[in-house]
Order: structure tokens, then sequence, then C-alpha cells
């Protein structure tokens, strides 16, 4: 019995820690990481949008909502996304493939530690 339990408990760890870079990130790097790779089109100053809208706050926010942001594309607006460190770590690594026919001019990011940093940072701009 002890060892089924010993490898449930390994199989969710390795579960989580694959699926969950970004808890690891670093939010300072990740400020140096979004001013190089995402400032020039985002803001996390709430309310400061710029070609793409602010960032303050994305978590739990529906996709395609900031109200005073109108250059959201109809496939954003209608993603259903709500967002998540996942769905964010999916979408800064590949915006094409998440929402097919957005206004995003982004390849992606592949570097998944860079990411985690962007992410954390994010979490750290509420």
């Amino acid at each position: 019995m002890k060892k089924q339990q010993i490898a449930f408990v390994l199989c969710l760890l390795a579960m989580l820690s694959g699926s969950q870079a970004w808890a690891a990130g670093d939010a300072k790097k990740g400020a140096d990481v979004f001013a190089e790779e995402c400032g020039d089109c985002h803001s996390t100053v709430a309310g400061k949008n710029k070609k793409g809208p602010s960032l303050n706050g994305v978590f739990s926010r529906k996709a395609g909502s900031v109200a005073d942001f109108s250059g959201y594309s109809d496939a954003m607006k209608q993603s259903g996304i709500t967002w998540n460190p996942e769905k964010i770590d999916a979408y800064i690594t590949q915006p094409k493939k998440v929402v097919a026919g957005g206004k995003m001019k982004y390849d992606g990011l592949g570097d998944a530690a860079a990411r985690g940093d962007v992410i954390a940072y994010l979490m750290s701009v509420k």
C-alpha cells in the first residue's frame, strides 16, 4: 500500500512540475523580458493601452474584455479564454495557434524559463 501512495505522489509532482514552469519564475527578470519582448505593444499600467491592451490585472480576466481597448480581433473576443498562468504560457509560446485569426504580430517566446519569468512579473503587477 505504501508503494502505491509514493508512486501516486511522484506522478502528481511530475505532472505539476511540467505544467507550471511559471511557478518558479523570477518577476524581476520577467520585467526585463516583458520590456524587451512585450513592452512595445503592451503596458502593465492599469488603463494604459498601447497597440495591445494593458496587461495589468490580466489574471482571471476574459480575453477581449478591456472596455477601453478597441483593437481586439473577433477571434480574440470569441476565444472563450479566461486568462490564467497556463493559458498565458500557451499563448505567449504560440499566439497564432492558441487564437487562430488573432491580430497579435508576435511569433512566440520559445524559452520556457523566460515565459515563467514574464508570468511571474505579470502576477506581481496586479
